[in-house]
């Protein structure tokens, strides 16, 4: 028997999810437009998030919580960090018992310091809770190109049967059963996205790039293990593949904060001009929180918040990168 997939969101990557999941299950996906709405269901394309992509034509829209998730055998979350339990909590009534919930978003919640499943479990006791997340880039998976995720879970048993509604030809998914390490790869990497675009935007060269990436996979993985992660997983495609990808794209939101944060714009500026969520804006004030209450040095992470939220220019971060001292490749730094 098919399931049945209700999913949450409209953007960029709920819409592509969506389009995967279509292929296999009936799918219906939630968009606050009622323009997005409307044009997802008569001309199966979203142009403001995915320009140039064609949308399954069995992929249905709905204005309504209620009527896409009322008849879900699984809900996906694709909905920012921020707005998160907001938004789960108009589903909450809708969302008939044990149907698992997994979630698209990488970042944690400000304020409370949780992952997105933690929310879940919070929110909904008893609903199996999980997290698709990998280099997912969702321009290029819409239009067809390759690529690979992982869906994590506790109860393996479930991620195995969610396989079959998100892996596609080209769109290979794996399973693991670190929900703590998988979650916080993808939050944790946003941070270092930003850090490399804005040596990019600096002008900074390929060698800087390889040592912010290396250096900041070494930081999030402190953190993540310390957290409770498993090692290996930040080796995998939820942490490294995920941080190369991020780091590397044009397409990375993150990475086009920091880039034009290396030419010189004022994060407000280019905040207003976005029409979707760069997470790790927001994510950089809980890893500052998180590294405290761990004891992990997280230098780059630090750079990037001094950046954001204390007025430290770009070339101040580097600066204050450069002046700490360089030991064991094992130790911070």
């Amino acid at each position: 028997m098919k399931l049945k997939v209700g999913l949450l969101g409209g953007g960029s990557w709920g819409t592509t999810v969506a389009s995967l999941t279509a292929r296999n299950c009936p799918t219906t996906i939630w968009a606050r437009n009622q323009a997005t709405v409307d044009e997802i269901n008569t001309l199966h394309t979203n142009e403001k998030y995915l320009p140039g992509a064609r949308l399954p034509k069995a992929l249905k829209a709905a204005n309504t919580i209620a009527d896409t998730v009322g008849d879900a055998d699984v809900v996906v979350m694709g909905i920012p960090g921020q707005h998160f339990r907001e938004v789960l909590r108009e589903a909450r009534p809708h969302i008939r018992p044990w149907v698992p919930i997994v979630s698209l978003s990488k970042g944690l919640e400000v304020g409370t310091k949780m992952r997105m499943t933690e929310i879940i479990e919070a929110e909904m006791p008893g609903h199996p809770a999980g997290v698709l997340t990998g280099p997912n880039l969702a321009k290029e998976i819409a239009s067809g190109q390759a690529a690979a995720s992982v869906i994590a879970m506790v109860d393996d048993t479930i991620a195995v049967r969610l396989q079959s509604v998100f892996q596609t030809g080209l769109f290979r998914v794996y399973t693991n059963e670190d929900v703590v390490g998988c979650e916080l790869g993808g939050a944790l990497k946003n941070i270092i996205a930003i850090a490399t675009g804005m040596g990019d935007g600096a002008d900074a060269g390929h060698n800087t790039k390889s040592a912010i990436i290396t250096r900041g996979l070494a930081e999030l993985t402190r953190l993540g293990v310390a957290m409770g992660g498993q090692l290996h997983t930040f080796a995998g495609l939820a942490g490294m593949g995920d941080l190369v990808a991020t780091c590397s794209s044009t397409q990375s939101r993150n990475r086009y904060v920091g880039f034009n944060l290396g030419k010189g714009r004022k994060i407000d500026e280019i905040i207003a001009e976005m029409s979707e969520v760069a997470e790790g804006v927001k994510t950089a004030k809980v890893v500052m929180e998180l590294a405290k209450e761990y004891k992990i040095e997280m230098p780059i992470a630090t750079e990037v918040y001094k950046v954001l939220y204390e007025g430290n220019t770009v070339q101040d971060a580097f600066r204050g990168l450069l002046r700490r001292e360089s030991g064991s490749e094992a130790e911070p730094g």
